[in-house]
C-alpha cells in the first residue's frame, strides 16, 4: 500500500493541506478519489491523470473540471508519495514559479530525509 504525505514546512506550515481545504467539495472529492486509487494500487497502475515534469524529478496530478488543478509531487522512500504544492492551473504550461515553489519543498525535505 502506497502512502501519500503532504509536505510541511520546517516551521510546522501545513501549505498543501491548506490549499486542499479551500476548494469546494466537488474538488476535494475528485483528489480523494484520485489520492485513493494511489493508496490502493500504488503508482504501478497509475491514473491516467498523472503526468512527469520534463527536467525535474517531480510529477502532477491533474484534476480536470471547471477548474484546473495541479497537485505536484515526488515519488520518495519506498515508492511513497509526498505532496509538495497545489495550485489551480490558468495557462497551458506549468508556470516557473508553481514549479519552483514545489523544487525549494523538495529540496527541504530533502534536507531533513537525505536518505530517502
Amino acid at each position: 500500500m502506497t502512502k501519500i504525505y503532504y509536505f510541511v514546512s520546517l516551521s510546522g506550515e501545513k501549505p498543501v493541506e491548506k490549499f486542499i481545504n479551500s476548494l469546494s467539495e466537488k474538488q476535494q472529492t475528485k483528489i480523494l478519489r484520485d489520492f485513493k486509487h494511489i493508496r490502493e494500487h500504488g503508482l504501478i497502475k497509475p491514473i491516467p491523470d498523472l503526468k512527469k515534469l520534463s527536467g525535474t524529478p517531480l510529477w502532477e496530478i491533474r484534476i480536470l473540471g471547471k477548474d484546473s488543478i495541479r497537485l505536484i509531487y515526488a515519488v520518495v522512500f519506498m515508492g511513497h508519495v509526498l505532496i509538495l504544492h497545489g495550485f489551480i492551473k490558468k495557462t497551458n504550461k506549468t508556470p516557473q514559479k508553481e514549479l519552483k515553489t514545489a523544487l525549494q519543498r523538495f529540496k527541504i525535505w530533502r534536507s531533513i530525509y537525505p536518505t530517502s
